[in-house]
């Protein structure tokens, strides 16, 4: 797992009827790949997930904010139509409109994998990238 300066990935966030997370990274793409394994970690166990299958995803969006949005949609959405849960991200490539990667996990197998939280889709509600000395945070709030 990366992990920014202070040592946290990421960290979950209470929010009326939602639930939120923030993600750090030192650099952008750690950010939306620990937005990623906050997601998986809001859904399930990570430790309980295998690396069995490998998915290639590629989203696009007009900024920064909308393209983790839908980074983070598209997951959701191969979670509820796939029934896959992913617990490794390597993004190959990342500009501010644009993401490709590669996504590693497994089939939900209901005898080993125990579904904690029942995420709909990330909002833009109080959505946010910030950067400051320490690196990059990403606020998202995911409605459930």
């Amino acid at each position: 797992m990366v992990k920014e300066a202070t040592g946290k990935s990421f960290e979950i966030i209470d929010h009326t009827a939602d639930v939120g997370i923030i993600a750090y990274g030192a650099e952008i793409k750690q950010v939306f790949v620990n937005a990623a394994l906050a997601l998986f970690s809001l859904i399930t166990e990570l430790e309980d997930v295998g690396e069995e299958l490998k998915y290639d995803v590629e989203v696009a969006s007009e900024d920064r904010e909308s393209l983790l949005v839908e980074w983070l949609n598209e997951l959701v959405y191969l979670f509820d139509a796939e029934h896959v849960l992913l617990q490794r991200f390597d993004i190959q490539e990342l500009s501010n409109t644009r993401l490709k990667a590669a996504c590693y996990g497994e089939k939900f197998d209901p005898s080993r994998h125990r579904i904690k939280t029942g995420v709909k889709a990330a909002t833009y509600h109080m959505l946010r990238i910030d950067k400051d000395n320490k690196g990059y945070k990403a606020q998202v709030i995911f409605d459930i």
